[in-house]
């Protein structure tokens, strides 16, 4: 796939502009347009054609309630799940004009803060930070971070082990039990609670949450509330439970029933480069791990209806944004 806007020479130093996303204020967002830099040296400049929404991070930012993160003010760029093209580079770039890349976001809009930047219809970034990817990948390539991020959550550990139990099968919990099998794991159990979401299920079972167990690693994947009492009773004694979704409220639970188990716990926090390094050599030689997982597209310029869509919608697993179009939305 290469960009419908031209090349330009890697050492032509001039400033471009985007159309980004902006997060104007909580449940306020705009697409408008925003002057960028030129690429500096290690820097591209990359002609961005989808961007994923994150139903984590981004849907804390939407609603105002993101706890204190660094960088965090208003108005912002959201996202960190976007796959384009390199327009022009800055000296000293291995990379070249033309390449698909996958872009986990920048910080290039001026006085408006990228958190995480990513969301645009071009951008600056350092080209340390992003990845050459196939183009028949496509767009399913905005799905490397939620990769990663399950690829962290279960390799992450001084002495991780592969679940037997995933709870959430939203597309993190659907990534997280193809990585397991991906990575010579027995299929996990996966449990949903809404019976919609339970279809889909590939060389892993999911059903509701039942009495099964107990389980050495549980991997939860839906960041609900209460969630650790709901899963000790089904742990084994000094069993894991590893906790992987983006959680608003206190996490807490009762300490007798942890205490009889002697349970352990993990937070699996952001992902890492070998993270996303290992996932994209294994998508490379299985690229059906990205299969049936975006449910919903929009062109960038309905982003203000793409965005509760993603949020509130059962339906959507995950909604990207298409920006191929946008110089003349």
């Amino acid at each position: 796939m290469k960009s419908s806007q031209p090349i330009l020479s890697s050492t032509l130093p001039v400033a471009a502009e985007t159309r980004a996303v902006i997060f104007e204020q909580p449940g306020a967002l705009s697409v408008r347009p925003v002057a960028l830099p030129a690429p500096g040296p290690g820097e591209v400049l990359v002609d961005v054609h989808f961007s994923g929404i994150s139903t984590g991070t981004e849907r804390l930012l939407w609603r105002g309630d993101m706890p204190p993160f660094p960088g965090l003010e208003y108005p912002l760029v959201p996202g960190y799940e976007s796959v384009g093209v390199i327009r022009q580079v800055g000296p000293g770039c291995r990379l070249e004009p033309g390449q698909m890349v996958f872009v986990p976001g920048a910080n290039c809009y001026g006085d408006i803060s990228g958190l995480f930047g990513g969301t645009a219809s071009c951008l600056v970034t350092a080209e340390q930070r992003i990845r050459p990817v196939s183009e028949r990948l496509g767009h399913k390539a905005v799905l490397l971070a939620l990769s990663a991020t399950a690829h962290h959550a279960l390799t992450s550990g001084p002495h991780s082990q592969l679940p037997s139990l995933i709870v959430g099968h939203g597309v993190l919990g659907r990534l997280a039990a193809r990585l397991v099998i991906a990575l010579g794991g027995p299929a996990p159990i996966v449990w949903e609670t809404n019976s919609d979401r339970r279809q889909g299920a590939e060389g892993y079972r999911c059903s509701a949450p039942g009495e099964e167990g107990p389980f050495k690693c549980i991997l939860d994947a839906s960041g609900a509330e209460g969630i650790i009492d709901e899963l000790l009773p089904h742990l084994k004694p000094q069993g894991e439970i590893v906790l992987a979704g983006f959680y608003h409220a206190p996490v807490s639970f009762q300490y007798l029933t942890a205490f009889m188990k002697e349970a352990q716990f993990r937070v699996a926090a952001e992902w890492q480069p070998q993270d996303l390094d290992a996932v994209c050599q294994l998508i490379n030689n299985q690229p059906e791990l990205l299969d049936n997982l975006i449910t919903h597209r929009l062109p960038a310029a309905r982003a203000e209806e793409a965005y509760p869509i993603a949020f509130e919608d059962p339906s959507c697993l995950k909604m990207i944004l298409d920006w191929t179009g946008a110089e003349s939305q």
